[in-house]
């Protein structure tokens, strides 16, 4: 699921695990060969209490015939005609692109990005300098060719990403097979342009690895049996060297099975090298550790749901509570800072350098050399802060004026280099206007370097923003994005999309797909901010975790209420989306709201909440919704759709999709309530794709199949 990214530091550890789905599944299943039964799968046949349990065994043979057979049906259906084929064929070619903006990622001198495109749909990974990035079109040198090494090893592979510290002429790459969570890391060397022989090299698993430095990395991964946590990621992190075996690593950090994961990292900025082990117990829950030379573990005594982050000679924490500390409270979602070294011998002199309130919260913390850039929300609005960071034997933190910012929209940062340079990325968009990015010397105007194409017309359409009230009397903030002249008669089809979990804020943000195949047919657009995210810091997330989850579900329908008393639109031409914690809200709104609205599409989602738990990687989220093996079952099982399900009762159309490779959230989900509906004779369709991972698509042309799918479902049952 895209987690609001958090402060950037050298400890190389997230404190959050990626929960956001991307938000289409893909194409291939339907055409797939058969594969044999998935080696050590045990759910085979149905049982009592739940007869789909077998559709949980994911590569065996019979349920893999089931899934293709429904497929058949969904193709059939709706990609057949000359319509669905001229709009996969004009998103295919918004997402290969070549105007589009290559993110760059900077590594040592030159600048790095993962480009796909037609001719290369797994992707390459090149590099160019800054002189020929600001031109229209860069100059790039291929660094390592994803189609080519794909082919020459037999294997989909998906770049998953890739960690170069200092002197970065060594990296550890990340390869997925077919878009899983779970990858093969190899170290690479970047001056040679290859993989290194007999280097540094880890099987597939859920886990990581990292350079402490150019003959030693700290590991964590699968070390055979019992050496995984019970959500599937790496229990004990171990200290590597190079050109002896794995077996021989020492253990530097052992955690325990019920958490949800461990790691260890190496911060590299000159003059503040150290070492930290993370120990995460479940999400928002987190131990962190400096690891002494002589092998000591220390403690950072701060709260375990507060983020910490440790810059230089300093301390950042984030506090997801109210935070009692040298005799003061500081409002959860402030984001305080303190010496490192004097927090460690015991002092807790804090400095507040931002302070929540009704109307505002922090997106994200980002450092450069001299400076913290606070991101923060004023009603899902997006402002900026700049602080200087004080020199030694200082505490002030003087504001600095940044001009040039974008006035409306959603605003993103990010250090160009963190340690050596006060340069920022900075992206801004909004509903009706394409990604501009720029670089910012911070103190100086921006320049701008690029902008994404227009792939809709604009011109007609307006933005406004307005707030339901749901049940419990909270104000619940939504974008509507719609044509200037839009009569409010009702029968204006409209798409509603939420999430609702995980803190999570949902931005405004552009969309070529959602412009071509929506807004320009005449469709009204809707994005609701409701409770479970971070829109309005942590308090509008704890205020729907566990047992308080049915707000989740009453925040959203308040949101689809306002607009059929608005007239914006009326049941029947009210479709709603969303994708694995989403796709838990539209299957709740499905089984709880039926009658509000005309169709519903569930991606990759949660839906069996009483097995949750047991299926990759659900243990980790029983901070979100509970533990459905204990006494937390009485309240779980009242946002379980698998459960809430009632044959007897009338649904509107529904669009079920998924992936086989999905190891985040199992299939087996999407399965067994497809099979629930379609044995009730339900309208329903289901199309599940054997790649793509949790985001759903492993390249440009699954991806344009299954947006195209998704909005001809929707436009066909709503128009």
């Amino acid at each position: 699921m895209t987690t609001r990214s958090r402060t950037r530091n050298f400890v190389l550890i997230s404190t959050a695990l990626s929960f956001a789905v991307g938000l289409f599944a893909t194409q291939a299943l339907a055409a797939a060969p058969k594969k044999k039964a998935t080696k050590g799968a045990q759910v085979t046949a149905a049982n009592p209490a739940d007869p789909y349990l077998w559709l949980e065994d994911v590569g065996g043979e019979t349920s893999l015939d089931w899934v293709r057979k429904h497929n058949a049906k969904t193709v059939d259906k709706y990609t057949k005609s000359a319509q669905f084929k001229s709009m996969q064929d004009k998103i295919r070619a918004s997402l290969d692109s070549n105007a589009n903006i290559p993110g760059v990622s900077k590594i040592g001198d030159l600048y790095y990005n993962v480009w796909r495109d037609k001719a290369n749909p797994i992707g390459l990974w090149r590099r160019t300098t800054l002189e020929e990035y600001r031109k229209a079109e860069p100059k790039w040198e291929t660094v390592l060719d994803m189609d080519a090494l794909a082919k020459a090893e037999g294997e989909n592979w998906v770049f998953k990403g890739v960690s170069c510290p200092r002197p970065y002429d060594r990296c550890m790459l990340s390869l997925s097979r077919g878009g899983a969570d779970a990858v093969v890391i190899r170290e690479f060397d970047l001056n040679n342009k290859t993989f290194v022989k007999d280097g540094f090299a880890l099987p597939e698993a859920k886990g990581s690895m990292g350079f402490i430095d150019r003959d030693t990395v700290f590991v964590s991964t699968d070390f055979g049996e019992g050496s995984k946590t019970e959500s599937g990621y790496a229990r004990i992190v171990k200290l590597w060297k190079r050109g002896t075996p794995l077996s021989d690593a020492k253990v530097v950090y052992e955690g325990k099975h019920t958490d949800m994961m461990v790691a260890a990292g190496h911060d590299t900025t000159p003059g503040f090298e150290r070492n930290f082990v993370y120990r995460m117990l479940e999400f928002y829950n987190n131990e962190v550790f400096e690891l002494k030379d002589d092998g000591k573990l220390v403690k950072i005594d701060a709260p375990n749901t507060a983020e910490k982050s440790v810059v230089r000679d300093w301390l950042i924490l984030q506090p997801r509570f109210d935070y009692e500390a040298g005799g003061k409270t500081y409002k959860a979602g402030s984001v305080l800072v303190t010496r490192y070294d004097d927090f460690m011998a015991g002092k807790r002199d804090f400095q507040a350098l931002f302070t929540p309130d009704a109307h505002t919260s922090l997106s994200d913390v980002e450092i450069t050399k001299d400076y913290v850039v606070l991101n923060t929300l004023n009603d899902v609005k997006s402002r900026l802060q700049v602080l200087r960071i004080p020199t030694a034997g200082s505490n002030e933190w003087a504001k600095v004026n940044q001009p040039g910012l974008p006035e409306f929209g959603s605003i993103g940062v990010g250090a160009v280099d963190s340690v050596d340079s006060n340069a920022l990325w900075l992206s801004s968009t909004d509903f009706l206007n394409p990604r501009t990015l720029s670089l910012v010397e911070i103190g100086q105007a921006p320049e701008k370097l690029k902008q994404d194409p227009s792939w809709f017309d604009n011109k007609n359409l307006e933005v406004q923003q307005h707030f339901a009230t749901s049940k419990d009397g909270t104000k619940i903030p939504y974008f509507i994005v719609k044509r200037k002249d839009l009569k409010t008669n009702g029968n204006n089809p409209t798409l509603l999309y939420g999430y609702g979990g995980f803190e999570v804020s949902m931005l405004p943000s552009y969309s070529g797909r959602l412009g071509m195949a929506w807004l320009d047919k005449g469709g009204t657009y809707v994005l609701a901010n409701i409770r479970g995210g971070g829109e309005y810091g942590p308090k509008w997330h704890q205020a729907v975790i566990k047992e308080n989850r049915p707000k989740v579900y009453q925040d959203f329908a308040a949101v689809a209420q306002d607009l059929i008393k608005r007239k914006i639109t009326s049941p029947k031409h009210l479709g709603i989306q969303g994708g694995s914690n989403g796709g838990l809200l539209t299957g709740n709104m499905l089984t709880q709201y039926p009658d509000l609205f005309g169709a519903v599409v569930i991606q990759v989602p949660l839906l069996d909440m009483k097995r949750y738990k047991h299926l990759p990687a659900g243990a980790s989220w029983m901070a979100e919704y509970g533990d459905p093996d204990t006494s937390d079952w009485k309240y779980i099982q009242k946002f379980s759709p698998y459960h809430l399900f009632d044959a007897k009762r009338k649904y509107p159309a529904t669009l079920i999709t998924t992936s086989t490779r999905d190891d985040r959230v199992h299939p087996g989900h999407a399965r067994k309530f497809m099979a629930k509906m379609d044995a009730a004779g339900k309208d329903v369709y289901y199309y599940e794709n054997i790649e793509g991972g949790h985001g759903g698509a492993a390249n440009n042309e699954q991806a344009s199949f299954m947006t195209t799918l998704a909005y001809e479902f929707l436009w066909d049952q709503l128009k």
